[in-house]
């Protein structure tokens, strides 16, 4: 990607058929959860926030795609993601094999949820 995108649509317009598709998927999926969430761009790569702040974000490397739901849902949710590399607050996936629509909108509920409850806000 030579100019910096501008729209999440942007930012997919360049990539594979597989992660473009890939990461529609994980886009309606963040929507259905969080309809009022709001998309930008944020680093460099798509983001959703929610009353202004960070709520998730996603994109695609050479060699994988990531979602980025923060510190607290990958921790709570970690023994759903066995077929999945993960680190603190991102999990990797390859296009081929997305994350389950059920799996991320439980990821971004719990975030939601997270930030509900006050706890501090950890990316």
């Amino acid at each position: 990607m030579s100019a910096k995108p501008q729209t999440i649509d942007e930012y997919l317009a360049p990539l594979s058929n597989e992660k473009r598709a890939a990461l529609e998927k994980l886009r309606r999926a963040i929507k259905s959860a969080a309809p009022e969430a709001e998309e930008c761009i944020s680093y460099q790569i798509p983001t959703f926030r929610l009353g202004g702040k960070f709520l998730v974000s996603f994109g695609a490397a050479k060699n994988h795609c990531a979602f980025y739901p923060g510190a607290f849902p990958v921790e709570a949710h970690k023994d759903e993601f066995k077929a999945y590399d993960t680190s603190k607050g991102t999990i990797r996936f390859q296009a081929e094999n997305p994350l389950p629509d059920t799996l991320v909108r439980k990821l971004v509920k719990s975030r939601i949820a997270e930030r509900a409850a006050g706890e501090p806000e950890r990316r």
